[in-house]
């Protein structure tokens, strides 16, 4: 597997404060319109070409990662029973909390992994699903202050990453903040993987694309993670001081499938635990994301790993998260939502 994915400076899209109060102030970006443009150009070229590219450059402390993985590997060592005092059925619609190794689906089969499920804070009697209050472990206080500030971090970076994307489709660079993304729905989760056997079957995720805009992952130092590239999978190992990105099926939707959501997977054959951290990036909840008039449907490619048309979904982001989420957790699906199995 020797191909590799590109890894793009971004510092050129990171926006930088401006001085409060000032009539007619704006934002000044870490790079010139050149560079911002160059910047662009390769991100474009790398969602063209596979969906998948490295960020560096992005700004953010070391000592968040950090934190948040000290705190994460307190929580996967407490007992189970400690673990599911935060279970997600007590999250209620917002879908928040752990689950255990088996309790997620991809492709119908149990992933070999367990995890926590976060998103943006909202009021508890949000009546959305998948809104709400997050749960955090009492046994480890930490945790909460290293998540809701990693959110803060990387809401930044992922604005600065759809910069460089409007950028990269002729659009203003301010397209998807001031639009999609000016009230994004914002999904994260912490992943643990227990070491898998050398002959296991079963991965820790199966086949998958995501399901929102952009993704931005956080490894641990072990690797697993693959990607499908254009000569078959690839391995995408963890580059310390970089996030993994990769577009969702609405950036696919959206450019008509010029950019496309790329397949991926994961299976843990280090002999180690590993941890991920994948942030979701993704539109409003009530928007509607129909193909760009500039951008006709481009066909070709290999067909999707689960057969859907993109172009045939209509409805809200929100209709589509849901649906794919009540697949991953039927269980929830039925005692929450108390819907039928989606198609």
């Amino acid at each position: 597997m020797s191909e590799a994915l590109p890894v793009i400076d971004v510092t050129a899209l990171m926006g930088r404060k401006t001085a409060p109060g000032t009539a007619g102030a704006r934002a000044e970006w870490g790079g010139t319109s050149a560079e911002r443009a160059e910047v662009a150009a390769e991100i474009g070229s790398a969602c063209r070409e596979s969906g998948f590219f490295y960020v560096s450059g992005h700004g953010v402390p070391d000592r968040l990662p950090r934190e948040l993985d000290s705190a994460a590997r307190r929580f996967f060592a407490l007992p189970l029973e400690r673990k599911m005092e935060i279970s997600m059925e007590k999250g209620g619609r917002a879908w928040r909390g752990f689950f255990p190794v088996g309790a997620e689906l991809t492709s119908g089969r149990p992933d070999l992994k367990e995890g926590l499920y976060f998103g943006a804070e909202s009021a508890a009697d949000d009546p959305r699903p998948l809104h709400g209050r997050n749960l955090f472990p009492a046994e480890v206080p930490e945790l909460a202050g290293a998540v809701r500030a990693y959110l803060g971090a990387l809401t930044g970076v992922a604005q600065g990453v759809m910069r460089g994307i409007a950028l990269s489709l002729g659009l203003a660079e301010d397209y998807f903040a001031t639009g999609y993304t000016a009230d994004p729905t914002i999904l994260f989760r912490i992943f643990h993987y227990p070491p898998a056997p050398p002959d296991a079957d079963g991965w820790g995720v199966g086949e998958h694309t995501d399901y929102g805009l952009l993704t931005l992952l956080l490894q641990d130092g072990n690797g697993g993670l693959q990607v499908h590239g254009g000569k078959g999978w690839i391995d995408a190992p963890p580059i310390p001081g970089t996030f993994v990105c990769n577009i969702g099926d609405m950036l696919d939707k959206l450019t008509g499938s010029h950019y496309r959501s790329t397949p991926h997977r994961v299976r843990n054959l280090s002999g180690r635990s590993r941890l991920s951290f994948p942030f979701f990036f993704d539109p409003g909840w009530d928007s509607e994301v129909p193909p760009l008039p500039a951008l006709p449907y481009e066909a070709g490619g290999r067909p999707r790993w689960d057969g859907q048309d993109l172009r045939a979904f209509t409805g809200t982001y929100g209709d589509y998260l849901t649906a794919k989420v009540a697949k991953v957790f039927p269980r929830l699906r039925s005692e929450v939502l108390g819907g039928p199995d989606p198609a």
